[in-house]
């Protein structure tokens, strides 16, 4: 029977791991153990800031409400920094194979699919009246000027994808030298136009102001490895039909389910016959929103025809019930 002072080997084991980690740095073992004997021991609250990250919610109004509306749009921010997190793997790896692709893009779906399916929380979750008198102590701020999901469609696509529709032949062989004037064309600068002059809102203005530069600069870091480039430079081995339906569901999710989920409810909240309501930013969402105006398609090569002509016209008609 062993002593009772004496160590499992395993534990001896890693002692030795560890002794032999430390001193390649030049460091004392012993140090990190005495740290290791005075730290105490890890919560669940303090791991992931809980009293932190509840008290990020301040709404500017009584309306109780208010703070579901905030929540939701905090949690959505989360989802597509997740979904930033797998993009970024993808632009960083060095072998770039089908199967990694295909494990990181399906990564991406999920997140969008839970991101579509709880949008019912804006839809069903408030109170109408409440949402209208809120909304107007938000104004300029708009969802609109989420810089992370503008991100996502930068490292989804090449640009010529992204430009306003009727420019998108003229971009195809666009260059690197491009990116910069190529924002100015991009599909959603449309969409903060004022509804009366057809201006820039302030909701643009604000945004750009900010974001514009690291916007181009990220433009310019994913030009040769945005998800589509590396999909089209993939060996024809690597483009499985597994991973071609990966991409299609991520273009759908993104392009079609995640807008006309706001629309759905923008259709509820700001749909007044004979008069819509503005969006809080001012911003154009009877155009901006539908698919069928701005026909956003990140991988264009993995869709017929047809299905291009009717992109998001089958959602549409399942779940609004609008042509």
């Amino acid at each position: 029977m062993p002593e009772a002072n004496t160590f499992d080997p395993a534990v001896l084991d890693r002692l030795e791991q560890l002794r032999d980690k430390y001193a390649a740095m030049g460091q004392d073992l012993v140090s990190y153990l005495d740290g290791l004997l005075h730290a105490d021991f890890p919560t669940y609250w303090d791991y992931i800031n809980l009293d932190t990250l509840l008290s990020l919610q301040h709404p500017v109004t009584p309306f109780p409400d208010e703070e579901i509306f905030i929540i939701y749009h905090q949690t959505t921010e989360l989802y597509f920094k997740l979904s930033l997190h797998e993009l970024r793997q993808l632009h960083t790896s060095q072998q770039m194979s089908g199967a990694e692709m295909l494990g990181r893009i399906q990564r991406v779906n999920r997140y969008f699919k839970v991101l579509v399916d709880s949008f019912d929380v804006m839809v069903e979750g408030l109170d109408h009246k409440q949402f209208l008198k809120f909304r107007m102590s938000l104004l300029p701020s708009s969802g609109f000027q989420s810089v992370q999901y503008r991100l996502v469609e930068l490292a989804c696509t090449t640009m010529d994808c992204l430009v306003h529709i009727e420019l998108r032949p003229t971009r195809l062989s666009h260059g690197f030298e491009d990116v910069e004037s190529m924002f100015d064309e991009l599909y959603w600068r449309r969409g903060a136009t004022e509804l009366a002059t057809g201006q820039p809102t302030l909701t643009l203005k604000q945004f750009e102001a900010k974001y514009r530069d690291s916007i181009i600069a990220f433009s310019e870091e994913r030009f040769h490895s945005n998800v589509r480039r590396q999909w089209q430079e993939l060996p024809e081995s690597d483009q499985t039909p597994e991973l071609r339906e990966a991409l299609r569901t991520l273009d759908e999710l993104v392009n079609v389910h995640w807008p006309l989920s706001h629309y759905r409810s923008a259709v509820k909240h700001l749909q007044k016959d004979p008069v819509d309501i503005a969006a809080t930013g001012g911003t154009n969402w009877q155009k901006y929103l539908p698919p069928r105006f701005q026909k956003l398609i990140f991988f264009p090569e993995l869709w017929s025809q047809e299905e291009a002509d009717n992109w998001g016209k089958k959602w549409v008609l399942q779940n609004i019930g609008h042509k």
